[in-house]
């Protein structure tokens, strides 16, 4: 693990002169999530995975807003000097991928869009507003286990205690006083890259599980019309946690998209 001067927890693998692609987790994780991941990368690209403000073994910042979380991947790259990179995000890592592209468009060269949400419905609004308030009034532990089932598949669950207490851990690990924070970006900050203008022009791959169902197949399109000549994949019988759950659904896929992209 490496740290940049602001404190954010990072770590960079791969070969010095490949293609550069960030990984950014999601809300209540760590760059953990992404160790089933980078294997399927690194012999092609340098991979630099971190944990956001507020999560892992990053610190918080007073009054998190989704512009601090893309300031701060900005700011890493100009710490490891590097002027452009592939962002890859998972679920609020890819609002973060988004909104990176929206503000730092020259950086932004391709961006990879895992399980990532989009307008919601009022009822689906006022479901996650709700958590938002559960995890005020109980910290992480008021939502880790729906989180659970929502995020992996009945029978994944049942055959894997093992890796159900590790995101557990991971997400029992936040700060009670700031997680809701992080939380409440979710519910406000996805209007923020819904329908950009300019329209983001880059090479995009948005995928979702077809039982993700608070960032479902619905939401994965719906992104894709937002960014023409975006590509759009549903994994079959797998929910938000599919990098987790079938690492080669989504990995086999997102390699190939990024072999695809023209190397500078």
């Amino acid at each position: 693990m490496m740290r940049s001067p602001d404190g954010t927890a990072f770590d960079i693998h791969g070969p010095v002169d490949a293609p550069v692609v960030v990984l950014v987790h999601g809300l209540g994780l760590t760059r953990a999530v992404w160790d089933l991941t980078q294997p399927a990368l690194v012999q092609r690209y340098r991979v630099v995975s971190y944990d956001i403000l507020g999560h892992g073994q990053t610190p918080s910042v007073a009054a998190p807003t989704l512009s601090h979380l893309t300031r701060q991947l900005a700011d890493l790259l100009d710490y490891l000097r590097l002027p452009r990179a592939t962002i890859v995000g998972f679920s609020l890592g890819g609002m973060i991928a988004r909104h990176f592209a929206q503000t730092h468009p020259d950086r932004a060269t391709a961006l990879g869009i895992l399980h990532s949400p989009h307008t919601r419905t009022a009822e689906a609004q006022a479901a996650i507003a709700a958590r938002v308030v559960q995890a005020r009034s109980s910290g992480p532990a008021a939502t880790v286990e729906a989180a659970l089932v929502r995020w992996f598949t009945d029978d994944f669950r049942a055959a894997n205690p093992r890796v159900m207490d590790l995101v557990r851990s991971w997400v029992l690990g936040n700060n009670p006083a700031t997680y809701p924070d992080y939380y409440a970006i979710l519910v406000e900050g996805v209007a923020e890259v819904v329908a950009p203008q300019p329209p983001l022009t880059l090479p995009t791959l948005v995928i979702t599980g077809d039982q993700d169902y608070g960032n479902g197949p619905e939401m994965t399109h719906a992104i894709a019309a937002d960014i023409p000549g975006a590509q759009t994949l549903i994994l079959p019988g797998l929910r938000h946690m599919a990098l987790m759950e079938d690492p080669a659904a989504l990995n086999t896929p997102l390699r190939a998209f990024l072999d695809a992209l023209p190397r500078p």
